[in-house]
């Protein structure tokens, strides 16, 4: 493992304690050990579980490596390298994207740093039958993650299938947050997540695992002007295309082959353009659209 990545600060702004501070600044450093975590686990809750696992089996190409008794419960599809549950909504659950989870080298280190550092957050076991998450934990903004170590008992599904490439996969999530610096301190700490400041704009902050992003997005009641106001949360998923005009006629094929394929539609009415301008004002794709559920997602060409 190596140090977590340091960065410098100069007085121009306010820090969630009241000091002063200017956003983070990576300073790149040499890197001789694997990455200690992987942001590999991402979860949504539907009211129609098996209907969006198909959608994105058939928009983003996601491989199913489970059987059909796991699936009366949950839908569990990947990339080769990120698992997605596609979880049914359950009496007193919120629909949405949930949840994501990291995977470890030692949930024990994990532990360690939690307790020293965060003594009032809790890390819980979670039931046997979740073929990712063996425990449960949050950050200090009350977010849930799901916390996992390969080899667990566990483990299985889409997680324990091996990695595979292919030409559409994850490329990032976004959580909105009230105190952006905050969190991103805990996970470059505890995680040893590198972190810089994202494109996202003023306040927002990234840390990668090399192949997946999190980007960490200031939440301002203001923003959400002229729409309905969301609470802090999972904000959206993200994706790359090989090809974004051919990824685009796919969608509009699928939901002329099938109407119940058609994604909920974005920028309608004045509050739903208001909803798609902030959204599109992360700079983060190529293509700002939903799931058929109106998960936000983000759609970006690979660059070549």
């Amino acid at each position: 493992m190596w140090p977590v990545t340091a960065f410098s600060r100069k007085p121009g702004g306010v820090r969630w304690d009241g000091s002063a501070f200017r956003p983070a600044r990576l300073i790149p450093q040499e890197r001789s050990a694997p990455m200690f975590a992987k942001l590999n686990h991402v979860a949504i809750v539907s009211e129609n579980y098996a209907l969006q696992s198909i959608w994105y089996r058939a928009a983003f190409g996601l491989e199913v490596k489970t059987n059909a008794k796991f699936e009366a419960s949950a839908m569990s599809i990947g990339d080769g390298y990120v698992g997605m549950n596609v979880n049914p909504r359950m009496a007193g659950r919120q629909a949405g994207f949930d949840h994501f989870g990291i995977q470890v080298e030692d949930v024990e280190v994990v532990r360690e740093r939690v307790a020293k550092k965060y003594p009032k957050i809790e890390i819980i076991q979670r039931p046997s039958n979740r073929p990712f998450a063996a425990l449960g934990i949050h950050d200090p903004a009350g977010q849930y993650f799901d916390l996992s170590q390969a080899g667990l008992k566990n483990r299985a599904e889409v997680y324990e299938a091996g990695t595979w490439d292919q030409a559409r996969r994850f490329r990032h999530f976004a959580l909105r947050v009230i105190e952006p610096e905050r969190l991103a301190e805990f996970y470059a700490s505890v995680f040893e997540l590198p972190l810089s400041n994202s494109s996202a704009g003023d306040g927002a902050f990234a840390l990668s695992d090399g192949r997946i992003t999190m980007h960490i997005l200031p939440w301002k009641i203001s923003d959400f002007l002229g729409t309905g106001i969301e609470r802090p949360a999972p904000d959206h998923i993200g994706f790359e295309v090989e090809d974004l005009a051919a990824f685009k006629k796919d969608i509009e094929e699928l939901q002329t082959v099938n109407p119940a394929m058609r994604p909920k539609p974005t920028g309608v009415g004045a509050e739903g353009a208001a909803r798609l301008a902030l959204f599109q004002k992360t700079g983060l794709a190529d293509h700002y659209m939903a799931d058929l559920d109106g998960v936000m997602i983000a759609v970006s060409q690979r660059k070549q």
